[in-house]
C-alpha cells in the first residue's frame, strides 16, 4: 500500500462540521512546494485524499487552514485564529489523517486513524 493523506474539520465552537473552509498542502523542502488546494465538504472533509497516493511521498509537510476566511463567512465575527498552519512529517508510506478540532479562539490535532 502506498501512503496518502486525509484531513477532517470540526468547528466544536458551533458542534458542526466546518464546510467551506479553505485548506492548502504544501511539501517542506529545499524550498515549499504547494502541492493542493481544497475546501471541504458538508461533512468537513475534502472530497478524496489531499494527498493521494500516487502523489505520495515520505517527507515533512504542511497543511495551511484558512480560518478565519471560515469564521467571518460564518458570522463569526470575533475569531482570534486566522491562518492555521500544521508541520508534521510522514515517514512511511501509510495513511495519515490529520483532522483539526477548530473553535474561533483555539485549535487542537492529533494522528488519526
Amino acid at each position: 500500500m502506498s501512503g496518502y493523506l486525509t484531513t477532517h474539520v470540526l468547528d466544536t465552537g458551533r458542534g458542526v462540521p466546518a464546510e467551506g473552509l479553505e485548506i492548502e498542502l504544501y511539501r517542506l523542502g529545499a524550498g515549499r512546494d504547494k502541492l493542493a488546494r481544497k475546501v471541504t465538504n458538508a461533512d468537513g472533509r475534502t472530497d478524496g485524499p489531499i494527498l493521494p497516493q500516487d502523489a505520495f511521498e515520505t517527507g515533512t509537510y504542511e497543511l495551511v487552514f484558512h480560518a478565519g476566511d471560515y469564521f467571518a463567512r460564518s458570522g463569526q465575527t470575533k475569531a482570534f485564529l486566522d491562518v492555521v498552519p500544521l508541520r508534521f512529517s510522514m515517514s512511511e508510506a501509510s495513511h495519515f489523517h490529520v483532522p483539526l478540532l477548530l473553535s474561533p479562539f483555539s485549535y487542537a490535532t492529533y494522528r488519526g486513524s
